[in-house]
């Protein structure tokens, strides 16, 4: 009862980062009435952010999901903040969104246990470091949690809800419940490196990148092998560049690390165009050419050997 309780009052969430994951877990619990407080290190990060949300909230308005005072009311739920201090005031939760580093990741929850109420929950949106470790960080491990939101946030509705070794029963109902009243799917994971959904993904993209690296096949071959034949939405290496190969190689690196199996080291070519700075979609050019001039030509017969 005590963690329905607190499921009906939480109306106050503090979201840092406002990159992808950050603008699109901002954008699904304001447009579900919550408060948001968006938090990053610049106001030109919180806008290309914001604007990104505004975007969104037009295209589900043309497709007639939503009406133009939804629109404006979602917008009005959110708040932008540069200062930490000053944006998790009040906050119930707060939800990292950050790069994918764990250092950072540290620091950032140190500092949250520092300055949050000793009854704020803080959940990670991290899609492979452990939670136990990140809690660590933090005097109150027990209300350390994992809530791993998949891309894009407002439109998929799996949420992997990761609880570290010391997360309490408490905490992680909370969080499961108001998943749910954001109408997402919560699925408890226990906490290992890349949890279910990057363990089992993040191998199939690498060895996609493998069969492209060994000249076995093309890209277009390769996605429509899988798309085709697999009946996947999209194939693993326009999924790779989706993503973001950077964040696919810090990944499987956290999980080559933790679990010091072969199986899971990045491919040479994977590091390589990380290196030459192709990070896919964001970068305007991975496996595919993003630039406007060419609607998403494969750019691989530079990268293979």
């Amino acid at each position: 009862m005590k963690a329905e309780k607190q499921i009906t009052k939480m109306k106050n969430v503090a979201i840092i980062g406002a990159g992808t994951m950050g603008n699109g877990i901002a954008h699904t619990f304001a447009q579900k009435d919550f408060k948001v407080q968006l938090i990053d290190i610049s106001q030109a990060s919180l806008d290309r952010g914001m604007a990104t949300i505004a975007k969104n909230l037009d295209r589900m308005v043309a497709k007639e999901k939503i009406t133009e005072g939804d629109k404006a009311n979602t917008l009005a739920n959110i708040s932008t903040f540069t200062s930490i201090a000053n944006g998790v005031k009040n906050a119930e939760l707060v939800i990292e969104a950050a790069t994918e580093n764990l250092d950072l990741k540290l620091k950032i929850f140190k500092e949250l246990d520092e300055l949050c109420a000793e009854d704020t929950i803080l959940a990670t949106n991290t899609s492979s470091i452990s939670i136990t470790q990140i809690a660590a960080a933090t005097s109150r491990p027990e209300k350390v949690i994992g809530m791993h939101f998949m891309n894009p946030v407002p439109i998929m509705k799996l949420v992997e809800i990761i609880k570290g070794y010391s997360t309490s029963t408490a905490t992680y109902k909370t969080v499961e419940e108001m998943s749910k009243t954001l109408g997402k799917v919560p699925v408890e994971v226990n906490d290992y490196p890349g949890f279910v959904a990057n363990r089992i993904l993040m191998p199939m993209i690498n060895e996609a990148i493998e069969t492209l690296y060994n000249g076995v096949a093309g890209v277009k071959e390769i996605d429509t092998v899988m798309m085709l034949g697999m009946a996947h939405p999209m194939g693993p290496l326009a999924l790779a560049d989706f993503i973001g190969l950077d964040v696919c190689l810090s990944i499987l690196n956290v999980m080559h690390d933790g679990f010091k199996n072969p199986k899971y080291a990045p491919c040479p070519l994977l590091v390589n165009m990380v290196m030459a700075g192709k990070k896919g979609s964001k970068s305007g050019e991975g496996f595919y050419d993003y630039s406007e001039n060419r609607k998403a030509e494969t750019v691989s017969s530079q990268f293979t050997s």
